[in-house]
């Protein structure tokens, strides 16, 4: 998936919307030049301005990648009539999303409408959920198990460096920053449950970012549009 794809995609979602870049901009606190260059695919988003555009736009992350679900995939959340069939990915067919700062998402299989996105995370040397060093913060409750490298995480006014076999889970409405600090890539797989019902109507945490009184979304808030669209 190239930043020409990503872009172009997050651009038609804009238009269909009727917004200008300008007023984009003013709602996620950023440059209109900055949204510019990512919708032409010049420069790729951090993981912090990707959260904060989709979510804003409320494109699903299927939408992004451009990835259609398999027939008979979709279920509700939470206390869904339906079961979520299972379902094989090749490790080749993973969508991935590369990120400015070495950021690396692939997609896992899931339905639509599961009450958890799955995600394969890489941070490259140097590597953090936002460029800025600000703590940001979504819905849902986070859990992540550390394969292989060195992560910290910054959780409110905490610090933990996370190795391999290291596991985590907190509530994603708390302030937090991902980065690597070590010298070799860090991976992990993430599960976020329960984004959706928890999205709407947030108070602004203390530290977190916010536009024009919406908190922006941090490193798994895009999955927060996951399912939002297929409708």
């Amino acid at each position: 998936m190239t930043a020409e794809d990503i872009g172009a995609r997050l651009r038609d979602a804009r238009m269909q919307r009727g917004l200008s870049l300008r007023s984009m901009a003013q709602a996620l606190g950023v440059s209109a030049s900055l949204i510019s260059q990512v919708e032409t695919g010049k420069t790729q988003p951090s993981v912090s301005t990707l959260y904060a555009m989709v979510n804003h736009l409320g494109v699903s992350m299927d939408e992004l990648l451009g990835v259609t679900p398999a027939p008979g995939q979709s279920a509700p959340l939470f206390g869904h009539t339906g079961p979520v069939l299972p379902a094989v990915q090749r490790g080749s067919e993973n969508p991935v999303l590369e990120m400015e700062n070495g950021v690396h998402w692939e997609r896992l299989a899931v339905g639509e409408g599961g009450p958890a996105d799955a995600l394969l995370v890489s941070y490259d040397p140097g590597a953090s959920s936002s460029i800025e060093g600000k703590l940001m913060r979504h819905s849902g409750i986070e859990y992540a198990y550390i394969l292989e490298g060195e992560l910290t995480l910054q959780l409110d006014f905490d610090t933990h460096v996370l190795g391999p076999g290291d596991s985590l889970q907190f509530d994603s409405v708390r302030p937090h920053l991902y980065s690597n600090n070590g010298t070799t890539v860090a991976r992990g797989i993430w599960f976020v449950v329960g984004r959706r019902q928890q999205n709407q109507a947030m108070p602004t945490a203390p530290g977190g970012d916010s536009a024009k009184g919406a908190p922006l979304s941090s490193a798994v808030d895009v999955l927060r549009a996951m399912d939002e669209l297929h409708g």
